[in-house]
């Protein structure tokens, strides 16, 4: 089998019973695949690097998969191949209670790429459909009872993610979503390998346990989801697991597709930019900017630097010492003013200082009018 009968796009419909979860039926060596695997991780690396420089389009990888399938080992093996600069990784867990205060989809689209880079969904909106439909948690949700009752729920749900796919291609996305096919008993086997190695028990919880038991439920889950949403656009690719090297090589094979369909290009320059650049290199075949050179130059601006800086130094302090002096003038002006004011109104309170007098007009004189005198007659003497 090929990479093309692991896809689907909605020509064929998916029985995951009937999907292989090895590559035994394939007639496939490790050695050669392996092999390939780098060959392809060469490829991815270049295409990747324009892809970064181009910057039109996004791509978005979406990996979904039963417990123990190998989803954060195959997310640590295609970072491997990449540049980390151009690639993000999201893992989604249970939804917070803000989160499920939004709509669905309100958590992922936060973690859209910008154009030019890769953005991988451990896990994504798809738990929507899945693990919410295998244990009807659609009924706990604190929405409008019309919606809650509503018997075409995840049908909608289906539309709405079609949609939303649909919404990103027409936007210049990519999206290609991953499902790694482990077998009930691969599973079991890396249960156990969780469980007796220590320094992998955190991996393990017993509610892996609970889930298993809902694997039949989980599958249907699956193939609806599938068949529901595949499209050309936007199409699954249901890879066998139980061989992780061989997982990784067909996971390459799906991303160094898609890149391969995008044709990245290095961006081209303008022309006056282009001119520019035989400029740029004649100024450094020139020796101008060779080491010898650079340090000479180096050299030259600190010296002038420093002498920038004493002159700074000497023109601050000639400015403080002006200063100091003005200073110095005012206060001694202000003391001499306030001196002189004191002694004012020392003397103004000593002696007051009185207003001048008008002058009395002047009135002619009057001769004084002699008074006539009175001669006194002396009375003779009475004769005794």
């Amino acid at each position: 089998m090929s990479l093309k009968d692991y896809c689907f796009d909605g020509s064929k419909k998916l029985d995951l019973g009937k999907m292989p979860t090895d590559g035994k039926k394939d007639g496939i060596v490790k050695e050669d695949i392996i092999a390939k695997t780098k060959k392809n991780h060469e490829k991815i690396f270049a295409l990747q690097d324009k892809f970064y420089a181009d910057g039109h389009e996004g791509l978005l990888i979406v990996l979904q998969a039963m417990d123990a399938a190998g989803k954060d080992s195959t997310v640590k093996h295609v970072m491997s191949g990449v540049n980390p600069q151009g690639i993000d990784v999201y893992s989604f867990k249970q939804p917070t209670s803000t989160e499920l205060a939004h709509d669905f989809l309100w958590r992922v689209n936060r973690c859209l790429p910008v154009r030019g880079k890769i953005a991988m969904f451990n896990r994504s909106y798809y738990e929507d459909v899945l693990v919410v439909k295998v244990h009807e948690i659609n009924k706990t949700y604190h929405m409008a009872k019309r919606v809650i009752d509503d018997p075409d729920f995840f049908e909608k749900r289906y539309r709405q993610i079609c949609d939303y796919e649909r919404y990103l291609y027409e936007n210049s996305y990519r999206v290609i979503k991953i499902f790694l096919n482990v077998s009930l008993d691969e599973q079991k086997k890396r249960f156990l390998e969780r469980i007796d190695d220590p320094e992998k028990n955190w991996k393990f919880s017993s509610s892996d346990l609970k889930e298993r038991a809902r694997w039949d439920d989980y599958h249907k889950a699956y193939e609806d989801a599938v068949n529901a949403t595949a499209t050309p656009e936007a199409p699954w690719y249901v890879l066998p697991a139980d061989q992780k090297w061989y997982t990784r090589y067909l996971v390459s094979e799906a991303i160094l597709k898609v890149l391969e369909d995008i044709d990245p290009q290095y961006p081209e320059l303008p022309d006056e930019q282009k001119a520019l650049l035989a400029d740029n290199k004649k100024e450094l075949t020139s020796g101008a900017l060779d080491e010898a050179a650079i340090k000479e130059a180096e050299k030259e601006s600190r010296k002038a630097q420093k002498e920038t800086e004493k002159e700074a130094r000497a023109a601050k302090k000639a400015m403080k010492k002006d200063k100091k002096k003005t200073d110095k003038k005012a206060e001694k002006n202000e003391k001499a003013g306030k001196n002189g004011a004191s002694a004012g109104q020392v003397l103004s309170a000593e002696k007051p200082v009185k207003k001048p007098a008008k002058k009395a007009e002047k009135k002619p004189e009057k001769k004084p009018v002699k008074k006539p005198v009175k001669k006194t007659v002396k009375k003779p003497a009475a004769k005794i």
